[in-house]
Order: C-alpha cells, then structure tokens, then sequence
C-alpha cells in the first residue's frame, strides 16, 4: 500500500495550510494553540470564514454545501485545520446532526435546518448521555409521550458539552417503552428555549463550565420535529456515531502540541544547560513521536480502505484510532505540564482588578498548560470510553 501523497493532494494540502494560517484570526489560533477554552463568539467566527470559503461542511452532501472529496482530502483536511490550530467546525453541528438531518430529515426540515447549522446561526448540542445511560446509551429513560400531535418530553440528560450556548438541542427518547430498548428510541429536535427546559452547569475538573446538565418538565415538540420514523431513532444515532469519529485520533492536534514542547524545552533552562539538551528528555519526547507516527500510519491505512465501505456504519477500526489518539493526547499534555512546572499553575484572572500587579512568570501561555492537562482526562471517557473501545476491538477484530 503506498501511502504517499500524490503531486495533487500535495498541493491540495498547501492550499489549506496558507488559507488557515492567513484568513483565520491569529488571535483565535493561538488560543487554540495554548489550550485555552474559546468563547462563543471566537467559534461562531472561525466557523463562518470557513463557511464562507466552503470549508465548514465538507462532508456534507455537495447539494447542501459539502465536498466531493475523496477520504484522503477529507483527511488532509483535518490534519491541516488541527495542526494550523483552527477551532474545528462545531462537532454538534458538522459531523453529528447535520449529517443525520440531511440523511434522514424531512425536505422541510434540510431547508430549515442545514443552511442555519452550517453558518453556526443555530447552536446545536446533543442530548444522548444520561446519569444511567452513558456508554449503555440505549437504557436511556427520557421519554417523549405523543398528545394531541405533540411529543411531550420528560426527563434529564448529562454531560451536555457547550450546552449553555445552544439555541437547539438534538435528543434520543424512549417513544415505546415496551418495545426491545433499541427499537423503542426516536430521534427529536427540541427549542432549547421551550417552556420546561433547565439547563444546570457542570463546573469540570480544570475549573470550566464546558459541560451541563439538561432537564425536560413536559415540554411540548411539534411532531413535526421527529427526525425521520418513529422509534428508528438508534440506527440514526449510529449513522450519527459513524461521523462522529472523523479525526477522533486528533493526530494533527498532537503534533502541533510536540512542535509546542520542543520549542519550551529549548527555552527552559535545566542544569548547566536547557532541557532539550538532557537525552533522557528527548527520549521521552521520540517514544512519543514514534507512537504518533504508528498511529499516523494506521489511520491513513483505514483512510485508504474507506474507498471500498460503507461508510454509513461505524469502522470498527476507529474504536483502534479512539484508543491510541487519547492516549497519546494525555501524553502530549502531560509532556508539557511537566516541562513547564510550577508555571503551569494558572494566573488568578483579572489579577491587577485584584490587587496583584505581578506579571505572569514563565514563558507565554504556560499557565494554562494545567487545566488544558486536567481537562484532557476526558478523552479516554467520550466518545465511548477505551474500555467499551476495546470490548468493540475484541468482538470485531477477535471474534471474542
């Protein structure tokens, strides 16, 4: 298998690299680049340049704004925008319920709908995950009751990242709760502004409000909002799954993060000399690169073999790529963490407003080295947690 990249896609990738490191605000980059949280109003504008250059949807169908690109440009693609430090389309929106919508939606609802999720004038975030039902998602108990032509809803999601931005929430609810639990689930689109809605903050570990809980007190959804057919809502939920995992690895995003380490090692005095002159450090830092580049090679592999699949269903082989790209994410964080030090530790914010005229010590942007570290231990958890990864491997791969 030659995994070169031909003349074409070569220069199909410098086209990327200059766009991204010339039109999207360095600002926004860098922000990305440290490991800070961007705002609202950072994402909605990186999406919309890219959005307005045709760049936001690729993998939409080209009659709703997507790219007829083949898994390898799709791939370059995301190498490039993660590697450039571009806050990545919104997930919720690109790869999870935009897909789904113009797969299995209404004409009503794609006119609506995918126009508004593209531009980022609808924030979507997902409502799958329960107290009781996270990696067994199909035990979910929300349930969505039809009267009178109305679903009404009642119930609690968890873990419902950027909630508190969202003007729309996509939602798995149980609609026959005799039915097998799988085939009792539809898929609905809900107002996040309907009467019933309550959305609490979930403070993480690294200090943030990224994640939220959801509760539903009756509220009324025009039936009209039904996704597709009543109670099929799983299959959608495992198309959605199968987008969901695009670039899961993040392998453009560890990169950028080893590029960062080398340059703070260099500038990071350690005995008579810097730390990048200890050969036990830059060893460290090889057995990482080395395990990138098994991991880069993998994944081109199953890129190259998504010309001849369905690509509707899950690839067992991204739960592989899931595995080794987190592990490898909360190895890059921790390399830096420990390169950094005590200067990690993140500066009181509005510190002069607080009395304290002391400037931030250390190189830039190293304060937020240990909530980016803290947060990261959420990568072995989403998206299916690595033990349910390898309970996939087992049975896919192993026959076990």
């Amino acid at each position: 298998m030659d995994l070169r990249f031909t003349p074409e896609e070569i220069a199909f990738r410098d086209d990327l690299r200059r766009f991204f490191r010339t039109e999207i605000p360095a600002e926004i980059r860098r922000t990305v680049a440290e490991g800070r949280h961007l705002s609202r109003e950072e994402i909605v504008t990186s999406q919309r340049i890219l959005n307005a250059n045709g760049l936001a949807t690729p993998n939409w169908p080209v009659e709703w704004g997507g790219k007829d690109w083949s898994p390898v440009q799709r791939y370059i693609f995301t190498e490039e925008l993660q590697r450039a430090a571009v806050p990545l389309p919104l997930q919720f929106n690109v790869y999870m319920v935009g897909p789904v919508i113009a797969a299995f939606g209404s004409e009503e609802q794609k006119r609506r709908f995918l126009p508004a999720t593209a531009n980022l004038d609808i924030w979507w975030c997902q409502g799958f995950s329960e107290p009781g039902a996270g990696s067994d998602l199909a035990s979910l108990k929300t349930r969505a009751e039809k009267r009178d032509g109305k679903y009404v809803v009642s119930g609690q999601k968890a873990w419902t990242t950027l909630g508190q931005y969202a003007d729309w929430i996509f939602c798995l609810v149980r609609t026959d709760r005799e039915a097998k639990k799988q085939r009792g689930i539809s898929f609905l689109l809900i107002d996040m502004k309907s009467p019933g809605i309550t959305v609490r903050p979930v403070i993480t570990i690294d200090g943030a409000h990224e994640v939220n809980e959801v509760f539903f007190d009756e509220v009324e959804v025009p039936a009209e909002n039904l996704v597709g057919e009543e109670n099929r809502g799983w299959d959608y939920a495992k198309f959605l799954l199968a987008n969901e995992r695009t670039g899961i690895a993040r392998i453009g995003m560890s990169k950028q993060r080893i590029a960062r380490a080398k340059r703070l090692a260099r500038e990071t005095p350690a005995g008579e000399g810097m730390l990048w002159d200890d050969p036990g450090f830059r060893r460290r830092v090889a057995g990482i690169e080395v395990e990138l580049k098994a991991l880069e090679i993998t994944q081109m592999r199953v890129v190259a073999a998504q010309r001849d699949r369905d690509n509707s269903k899950p690839d067992p082989a991204s739960s592989i790529l899931k595995i080794k790209g987190s592990e490898l994410q909360q190895a890059t964080t921790e390399l830096l963490l420990d390169i950094a030090g005590p200067y990690a530790l993140p500066a009181p914010e509005h510190a002069p407003s607080d009395g304290n005229n002391e400037p931030a010590m250390g190189p830039e942007g190293v304060d937020a080295l240990a909530p980016l570290y803290f947060n990261m231990r959420k990568v072995s958890i989403y998206g299916g947690s690595n033990e349910i990864q390898r309970n996939i491997i087992a049975k896919a791969f192993l026959g076990l």
